[in-house]
């Protein structure tokens, strides 16, 4: 089976995601598309070079043409926060680069499932979106997959137990106002407190301060020290794109658009969504506390004041 995937924008993150989906053997073909095309022809030649000790997978780099006929493309391009430069000043030269990128995608493959990686993540998600006029449900964005990944990785390791028996989730903003869903939290069915005090492991209100504190405080952490994320994310994409391409209808916290969250319209946020061969259309709605309901609808106001200042 023929299963073309375009990756726009060949940095840290679009290069390493093309990496993953090259150990994984997921697709058959990738294409980098960057402006720069010195990098995404270096990339291209270096991803290549990998393929013998991996999945013989076809790379090439091209323009946006050569998107034709893709399953899936990936938004990877953007530009990162300039000294002094204010969150909305961000915001809007990256829909800048949105509006130069997502018509000549749809142009060149308009039966492809969009994937956004470029933060802001829900808001670039909107914009892109808007800018596609593709049905929003083939319109996705990574969310807070590599939030909840990170709650997940957390709280296995205070519990001595593999991350994969962990199923918890982050939802909201992909950002400062995401929301950690503790009442819903399992492991290997049992919920966290029990499967906590079988193991002898006290998660009072002081441990679980911290564990949010360490999820939400994970990618300042990670950018103070090498500058940029990308081997988290780069799995989340090779997974989602999995999960198109194989039409698995894995539930996953992936951004989305939503006509309503409490009060709150036309937002687009990380909510539970079955992700398969037509993206993102099918909505699960949560079981989530009062207190996580109310930070919810405070993370989908901060979303849409920042939509609105954009004009979106």
């Amino acid at each position: 089976m023929h299963m073309k995937i375009g990756i726009v924008g060949a940095g840290a993150v679009g290069s390493t995601a093309a990496f993953a989906l090259i150990n994984q053997g997921i697709g058959s073909e990738i294409v980098l598309v960057d402006h720069n095309a010195a990098l995404s022809e270096a990339q291209h030649l270096d991803l290549l070079h990998a393929t013998p000790y991996c999945h013989p997978l076809r790379v090439r780099c091209g323009g946006f043409g050569d998107l034709q006929d893709c399953a899936l493309v990936i938004l990877a391009a953007g530009v990162s926060q300039a000294p002094g430069e204010t969150r909305l000043q961000l915001l809007a030269r990256n829909a800048a680069v949105f509006r130069s990128i997502v018509p000549p995608i749809v142009q060149a493959a308009p039966g492809a499932i969009l994937l956004v990686a470029t933060n802001p993540l829900d808001i670039m998600t909107h914009v892109a979106m808007r800018l596609s006029g593709l049905p929003p449900g083939r319109v996705i964005g990574t969310g807070t997959l590599l939030d909840s990944a990170r709650f997940r990785a957390l709280l296995a390791e205070r519990l001595g137990v593999a991350a994969l028996s962990v199923h918890a989730q982050v939802l909201g903003e992909h950002g400062d106002s995401e929301v950690l869903v503790w009442s819903g939290a399992q492991v290997a069915g049992l919920p966290l407190q029990r499967f906590a005090a079988l193991q002898g492991v006290r998660l009072d209100d002081t441990a679980m301060a911290e564990i949010d504190a360490d999820v939400r405080g994970a990618a300042y952490r990670i950018i103070e020290g090498k500058g940029a994320t990308c081997y988290g994310i780069a799995a989340a994409l090779a997974m989602l794109a999995r999960c198109v391409l194989f039409d698995e209808k894995r539930v996953l916290t992936v951004s989305s658009h939503w006509h309503d969250i409490d009060g709150v319209p036309d937002v687009t946020l990380s909510m539970p969504v079955q992700v398969g061969a037509d993206g993102g259309a099918f909505h699960v709605p949560p079981a989530l506390s009062e207190t996580e309901q109310l930070a919810l609808a405070a993370s989908a106001r901060v979303i849409r004041d920042a939509l609105a200042a954009l004009g979106y």
